[in-house]
């Protein structure tokens, strides 16, 4: 589950291949390396620009992409609704024979000092890179030849946060966007 940083002349590229024009507007908040490469990704960049927008970029070598067009996230979706998490983009896809990656990005409220993450129902939680209100969470499952493994490895990632007390304010398994029932 670890990351490593990606250098600043990459994040400069990666933003310009994802961006185009836009890439001026934005300063990289987190950029880091996944533990293992799928065909398409390899890390992820997310910048905000002047106006607290942020975009999520998968990252493949020097080259970046999102599936969001424009790659652009309005926080009105977050600020002042009640919600102290918002999310980005989560994917997985195979990383290799008997691999799997996952990573999913987001933003939260300064009422937020701490996010984890949980696969399925395993309640081992695992730290998300936090860094300028996003938080970004990527893990490698080895899946063997066996489905069973396969359905296991891509179990769905589930989100908590943790106010500076360590208590915890937000879990994605109780939310009512995800769970279906109402507040």
């Amino acid at each position: 589950m670890t990351t490593t940083p990606i250098k600043a002349g990459a994040v400069g590229k990666i933003l310009s291949s994802c961006l185009g024009s836009d890439a001026g507007r934005f300063h990289p908040v987190i950029a880091v390396r996944t533990p293992a490469a799928s065909k398409d990704w390899d890390g992820t960049v997310i910048a905000v620009d002047a106006a607290g927008q942020y975009v999520q970029c998968q990252t493949k070598g020097e080259r970046g992409s999102s599936s969001d067009v424009p790659p652009t996230f309005i926080n009105d979706r977050l600020w002042g609704t009640g919600h102290v998490v918002e999310y980005f983009d989560a994917v997985g896809e195979p990383a290799g024979k008997g691999r799997y990656l996952s990573l999913g990005a987001g933003h939260y409220t300064n009422a937020v000092a701490k996010i984890t993450v949980s696969y399925g129902e395993d309640p081992k939680q695992y730290p998300a890179v936090m860094a300028g209100g996003a938080f970004f969470y990527t893990a490698s499952f080895s899946t063997g030849s066996s489905p069973a493994k396969l359905i296991d490895a891509m179990s769905t990632p589930y989100v908590h946060a943790y106010n500076a007390a360590g208590k915890e304010i937000y879990n994605q398994k109780k939310d009512p966007q995800f769970t279906g029932t109402s507040r």
